[in-house]
């Protein structure tokens, strides 16, 4: 290999963290081409990581590894979601039940690229694309390793949770969750909620905060929050709750914290 090439390579090797991909299509924008990132593969300097992207050689990728790729080299606005970022924020006592499941969520028009998909995370990998939620609010940086990534701060999480209920969250863990935000700021979750496109959301999300006593729930300008008209039912022969015009499982309805 030419000491220019060395030079390249040393100098790629500082700039990005260790423990993340690094996806070709950003290779090729630095500078590294193919024939050079072949060249570097066949010294052992990177190692093929799935088609389209590699890493260091020998070295350990886990799924916050590849979404770092997916934010900051391809800009997408996929993200760790759901319980799986109360998780990363020590919020979720449900954290070791879950922590072979992994929530992605992204915009409704983004699609996970080939690499991401077909890559062993060691995780079952859930991922939605929706944009009932408006783009990047709501996110928070998180230092993993030796690198940082967004994920859906709390109240965003919280509503990735109720989004996916009652199909795929089970809505007593969701209240059980909100139950834990005590300390939420009712600016931001104005503002989620008047962003929030899903009915369901927040009908589900206001009742579960006006039930858990939050105080931050008392700053909230509800009538600033289109609820929408009608009734809806998440279950058959559950309470309905009249004041959100919503049916829910008796369990929560009646629910009383300890």
């Amino acid at each position: 290999m030419s000491s220019l090439n060395s030079t390249k390579i040393n100098r790629l090797l500082q700039e990005v963290p260790a423990g993340v991909v690094m996806t070709s299509a950003w290779l090729n924008k630095q500078g590294y081409n193919s024939d050079l990132i072949r060249s570097y593969r066949k010294s052992h300097w990177l190692a093929t990581f799935g088609n389209g992207a590699v890493k260091r050689y020998n070295d350990t990728i886990d799924y916050l590894g590849g979404v770092y790729a997916l934010q900051k080299q391809l800009g997408l606005s996929v993200h760790p979601a759901g319980k799986t970022a109360l998780g990363l924020q020590g919020r979720s006592h449900f954290l070791e039940m879950y922590a072979q499941v992994v929530y992605l969520f992204g915009n409704e028009k983004e699609t996970l690229p080939t690499w991401f998909k077909k890559q062993d995370w060691k995780h079952e990998l859930q991922y939605h694309a929706s944009s009932f939620l408006p783009e990047g609010l709501g996110l928070v940086q998180k230092e993993v390793k030796n690198f940082t990534i967004h994920i859906s701060g709390a109240p965003r999480a919280l509503m990735e949770c109720l989004y996916l209920a009652p199909k795929n969250q089970d809505l007593m863990e969701c209240y059980k969750l909100m139950e834990g935000l005590n300390n939420l700021q009712p600016k931001l979750v104005q503002q989620l909620l008047k962003g929030c496109s899903s009915v369901k959301v927040k009908r589900l999300f206001l009742f579960m905060a006006e039930k858990a006593q939050h105080q931050w729930f008392n700053y909230l300008d509800v009538q600033k929050i289109d609820v929408g008209k009608g009734n809806r039912s998440l279950v058959e022969r559950g309470v309905f709750i009249s004041k959100y015009k919503i049916t829910l499982p008796k369990e929560l309805a009646t629910y009383e914290s300890v």
